[in-house]
């Protein structure tokens, strides 16, 4: 990873910019200073299309790697997954779109 390209996107990005990584669904998030916190960065994980653009609006945010561990012990529950089959049971079908863009910057990791 290259911290310099970091600090530059940290430096010069907008708010809530999203910043490609080299593994797909992952991205890197310019956070908007609020109230005494400087402006931050955190990683985004977001499914992406086959063009490689998120598809959903906004993603799981993950501001640390403690985060990180948290979220990864909740995804391993058993039982999360009988609870998404049943929850996917009962909604209507989704309709899928799609959309693309070419040119973004790729951060590689």
């Amino acid at each position: 990873m290259s911290e310099d390209k970091l600090s530059s996107f940290l430096k010069t990005g907008s708010d809530w910019a999203r910043m490609k990584t080299s593994v797909p669904g992952v991205f890197i998030l310019r956070m908007p200073a609020y109230r005494t916190s400087p402006p931050r960065l955190a990683v985004e994980l977001n499914p992406t299309d086959e063009s490689g653009t998120p598809t959903k609006k906004r993603g799981l945010v993950l501001r640390s790697a403690a985060e990180f561990v948290e979220y990864s012990g909740l995804f391993q529950q058993e039982r999360l997954q009988s609870l998404l089959k049943s929850v996917e049971a009962v909604n209507p079908a989704q309709v899928k779109r799609s959309s693309s863009k070419a040119g973004d910057e790729v951060l590689q990791i």
